[in-house]
């Protein structure tokens, strides 16, 4: 009598598991499979006890047990063969896509329509509405990663013709162009915009050697993300990017100086550096240009960046060394014979990002001392973004700035 009770729930789980697998396949029905499944795995275990208790054991003991009642009860043998042989179909399904799972029912249905009842051809549409919203929400996700990547640069026309007449004044020049550091001074003969303007900053792109050095007084600088290790994330990065720019878009011939002065200490690179660059400038006779870059230091509450054209850049600012203090006036043996064409190479550059990228550049900054800018005529010092600005920034702010550099050293714009 057990033995037949339990035959008969078998016939009658086997008949349920057959209306279920001519059902149309779809997630709903293979979890109507799993619990019909589960269900004649409950009915086992509540009349052969033994069978709850080796599924608690070992895989071993649960397939010698499994050998038994198949051969006790073959329709039990027959329907576990069945339930592996899907339960491998199912798994081969977790490794699917959505996509792939979605469109393999949905070519399913279709193959099926004249068959189907009026619901399956809803559902077939369904799935073929899904697919075509879910393709073009990733057309439009496509469009938005467009978007949210930097534009391309374009250099800009003149925007804000500066009036000249007005800067004829010296402190209208000084209030609108610079900002002049406490322990120095500068007088109407050294900033006179007619003077700065006089200068001929142009060169020759001709020459077979270099005509540009770039070189970092502090090669330790970094940015707000910079990988430590990295050189390429550092300052120095950014002075190879600026240098490619000017190569590659410009024409010009420009040597990248990556010597290091400031790895123990930052006091005395100025004095360390200075033998180095006048070797190579030996080296190299045919360099007019000298750009020492930098980054500054600001409070962490002022970030010096902006949006240009879509693309977030850093600000930058042109340095001037007066070797002039207030409390010992000129310093005699920090002498600079090309001081006048330093202060004009800053201001022309200052001049043309004013017209051309309002608001890219801070006012150019007066100090003191020499830093080195005796070398050469067209000598200057870069403070490009600070420390919280990203290297993205930093290098974005490559782009005006070579154009900057390339409207007063080819005298276009």
């Amino acid at each position: 009598m057990y033995l037949a009770g339990l035959t008969v729930l078998f016939l009658l789980f086997l008949s349920v598991r057959k209306d279920l697998q001519t059902a149309e396949t779809s997630f709903a029905d293979v979890m109507k499979q799993s619990a019909a499944q589960e269900l004649g795995n409950s009915v086992i275990r509540k009349f052969v006890p033994v069978f709850s208790f080796v599924q608690q054991g070992q895989q071993e003991k649960n397939q010698i047990l499994e050998q038994q009642m198949a051969e006790i009860l073959p329709l039990y043998g027959y329907s576990r063969k069945n339930a592996e042989k899907e339960n491998g179909e199912s798994k081969r399904e977790n490794y699917l896509s959505l996509d792939e799972i979605l469109l393999a029912e949905a070519q399913e249905t279709e193959g099926n329509i004249e068959e189907s009842t009026e619901g399956t051809e809803t559902m077939a549409e369904d799935l073929q509405e899904l697919l075509k919203a879910e393709n073009e929400a990733a057309l439009q996700m496509d469009e938005v990663a467009v978007i949210e990547q930097d534009s391309p640069f374009v250099r800009h026309e003149l925007q804000n013709p500066v009036d000249l007449q007005a800067l004829s004044t010296y402190e209208t020049l000084v209030n609108t162009f610079y900002t002049i550091d406490s322990n120095t001074m500068a007088g109407s003969d050294q900033l006179d915009v007619s003077k700065l303007l006089g200068k001929d900053l142009t060169i020759s792109k001709e020459s077979e050697g270099p005509q540009i050095l770039i070189y970092h007084t502090h090669s330790q600088e970094g940015f707000a993300d910079s990988v430590p290790g990295d050189e390429s994330t550092t300052i120095v990065g950014v002075g190879e990017r600026l240098s490619e720019i000017l190569r590659s878009e410009y024409g010009y011939h420009v040597l990248h100086h990556t010597g290091q002065y400031d790895v123990e200490t930052r006091d005395d690179a100025y004095a360390n550096s200075l033998p180095d660059i006048e070797r190579v400038l030996a080296e190299n006779p045919t360099i007019e240009v000298i750009i020492d870059l930098h980054r500054d230091s600001m409070p962490e509450e002022t970030k010096l960046v902006m949006d240009l054209d879509g693309r977030p850049t850093a600000r930058f600012m042109f340095f001037n060394g007066l070797s002039r203090t207030r409390k010992t006036g000129n310093i005699a043996y920090l002498y600079n014979e090309y001081q006048e064409e330093n202060l004009a190479f800053s201001f022309q550059m200052q001049l043309k990002a004013a017209e051309y990228y309002p608001g890219l550049t801070r006012k150019i900054y007066l100090k003191g001392y020499r830093y080195n800018m005796h070398l050469r005529a067209r000598t200057t010092l870069i403070e490009l973004g600070a420390q919280n600005n990203t290297v993205e920034e930093a290098m974005n702010a490559c782009d005006p700035l070579a154009h900057i550099i390339d409207m007063v050293l080819s005298g276009e714009g």
